[in-house]
């Protein structure tokens, strides 16, 4: 995995386990850590946090039973998609946005956040799910669209029922098929960090500052690796969708490659802004998703910076 970064998302020669720097692994936090969470009743619901995610390939971590899994292989537009579909949609309709497969009974009723990993081989990106609703965070490389359109199928979902878009940069890996999704979701609103909106092709996506609630979200700005990157947080589902603040490695944390930041001291303040939140998965465009004790292993890597 790595970091392709080209704006207009060519792809650039890559390698694997290219992070900076040592890996940060999760430990088992403090009661005081995230006590108060059961003293007010979010325990519980951290806890019913839904997560029909694949894992990469070098990941050892069994899927849980009786979720939709999504997985796609290769480093260019996917072309093999395995996926077992939760509302019994078909992939005719994964990037055309009809509504087979999308009705309120097939759909979850509640509003616990769900989310599907659309995994690119070197990059990510997310659909979240909350009831009969989506929204989309990242956008892949150029030609990702249909894979996504897989990802929101497996949830029970497709294009007809995403809300919100939302970029956490501008870079080719992440923002590749932006134009592609929005035509696909035609309900949408896109969303990037002000600062990058200008690297963007894109005029129709509004600007982000920080402090934003999107889908439940709150939007964390989170600049170094461009200068409008921006994290989601949602703090009642312990969950944060970091981009390219921070990468995993082999179930850890570590920083990126400093040739990809615009600011490489501010992406440094900015890892220590995430690690004073609390949170128990982690979501990143490049490596795995680590899905317990997340912010133990961000506490430990900002203390060495």
């Amino acid at each position: 995995m790595c970091g392709i970064h080209t704006i207009d998302g060519d792809p650039v020669g890559h390698e694997h386990h290219h992070h900076t720097g040592p890996v940060f692994y999760p430990r088992a936090r403090h009661k005081s850590r995230r006590a108060f969470l059961g003293d007010v009743g979010k325990g519980t619901m951290a806890m019913a946090v839904i997560t029909p995610s694949i894992l990469a390939a070098c990941s050892s971590s069994e899927p849980a039973a009786n979720v939709a899994n999504t997985a796609v292989s290769g480093t260019e537009p996917p072309a093999t998609v395995a996926t077992t579909v939760v509302s019994g949609t078909n992939a005719d309709s994964a990037v055309s946005g009809t509504d087979e497969g999308s009705t309120d009974a097939e759909a979850p009723a509640d509003e616990a956040l769900r989310w599907a990993r659309t995994n690119l081989g070197f990059v990510s990106a997310y659909v979240l799910a909350r009831g009969n609703k989506a929204a989309i965070v990242d956008t892949g490389t150029a030609g990702s669209a249909e894979a996504i359109g897989e990802s929101l199928q497996s949830l029970g979902l497709n294009y007809n029922d995403v809300e919100h878009v939302i970029l956490t940069h501008n870079h080719g890996d992440h923002a590749g098929s932006i134009d592609q999704v929005l035509a696909a979701a035609v309900n949408a609103t896109a969303y990037a960090g002000e600062a990058d909106l200008n690297a963007l092709s894109n005029d129709s996506i509004s600007g982000l500052v920080g402090g934003e609630e999107i889908f439940g979200f709150e939007t964390v700005w989170s600049p170094g690796h461009t200068a409008g990157h921006m994290a989601v947080i949602d703090h009642e589902a312990s969950l944060l969708i970091a981009g390219d603040a921070i990468w995993t490695e082999d179930g850890g944390v570590a920083l990126g490659p400093e040739r990809f930041n615009t600011d490489t001291p501010q992406a440094l303040e900015s890892v220590k802004t995430l690690a004073s939140l609390s949170f128990n998965t982690l979501l990143v465009g490049h490596g795995d998703p680590i899905e317990m004790n997340a912010d133990t292993a961000l506490a430990d890597l900002a203390a060495t910076l």
